[in-house]
């Protein structure tokens, strides 16, 4: 039995016909028949029911599928990390969403720099989903994220828990008023610019969860490609919108920022690598991350790799 084979048998198990798996596995029909009777013969049992149409899994089928994707999976996970260790020497490929450029990851990547200075850092703007695909694909080494996506080859660590702020116009009421904070429910009505549009799922739907969470609706909201957008509309006068509080000092001229009242309203770093992936890069990558923490007095959880 080879790889191969599972994915044959995986494909015609997810599109329940051995003409549409061979379409997309790019061979021909019966070419593949034949590979599945092959491990149905190695095997010894019956794993599909070719009386149905579409066609229907045997119950030892089913069993097999399961295993059969985890194998896959963990082949995947290998080739990764292969593609990883290859790279071991003169590379580390970090994925960050934009957020967190703005905040410390310069600071961190700085600091990196002085203990591997040799090590080439290679630099990639991806959502918390691209992340996910790119650490499972070998294109990154580790992705600092604010979302959390449930994936078994992938390890997540929350650093720390980041204070939200409102990021509203040196002309508007809550910014005249000369107020010390604000509630998520004095938004409800404000017109709020959320990014980014898109991929989905992104900091939109966490910030409306944010309101779901305390019975609370976002009535008005205009959702905008990045996070410089929103914050170039609030400078306009166009709406509000959330942010983290690092990222205070953009646009500190034309924008007021105001802390939330319970300082609850917060929002994860979160730091993902691939599992079992213990490399010295990714160990000093984290240690370097906590002593800018310890710097600039942030409170945190610590981890390990």
């Amino acid at each position: 039995m080879e790889l191969r084979h599972l994915r044959y048998f995986v494909a015609v198990a997810e599109e329940k016909s051995f003409n549409k798996a061979a379409a997309r596995l790019y061979i021909s029909q019966p070419p593949l028949s034949r590979q599945i009777k092959q491990l149905e013969e190695e095997i010894g049992v019956t794993l599909i029911d070719r009386e149905n149409r579409p066609l229907k899994l045997t119950e030892a089928g089913e069993f097999f599928y399961d295993h059969a994707l985890q194998i896959l999976k963990k082949s995947d996970d290998f080739r990764a990390m292969t593609i990883r260790k290859g790279n071991f020497d003169n590379t580390l490929s970090i994925g960050f969403v934009s957020s967190i450029l703005y905040g410390i990851l310069p600071k961190v990547i700085a600091r990196f720099r002085e203990v591997y200075p040799n090590v080439e850092i290679k630099l990639y703007e991806l959502n918390s989903w691209q992340q996910t695909q790119g650490l499972v694909d070998g294109k990154i080494d580790v992705g600092f994220g604010r979302l959390l996506f449930e994936d078994a080859s992938i390890r997540r660590m929350v650093l720390r828990e980041e204070s939200l702020v409102v990021a509203v116009p040196v002309g508007h009421p809550l910014a005249k008023e000369g107020r010390t904070s604000v509630r998520l429910m004095d938004l409800t009505n404000e017109n709020l610019l959320l990014y980014p549009t898109a991929p989905r799922p992104s900091f939109i739907d966490y910030v409306l969860e944010l309101f779901d969470a305390r019975n609370l609706k976002a009535n008005y909201f205009t959702e905008v490609r990045e996070l410089h957008v929103a914050l170039g509309l609030v400078a306009a006068g166009e709406g509000l919108t959330i942010v983290p509080k690092t990222l205070e000092h953009l646009r500190s001229q034309e924008v007021t920022y105001i802390p939330f009242e319970d300082g609850l309203i917060t929002s994860p770093i979160v730091m993902s690598v691939r599992h079992f992936d213990k490399s010295e890069l990714l160990k000093t990558l984290l240690n370097v991350t906590y002593q800018i923490y310890d710097a600039e007095g942030f409170d945190y959880k610590r981890e390990k790799i």
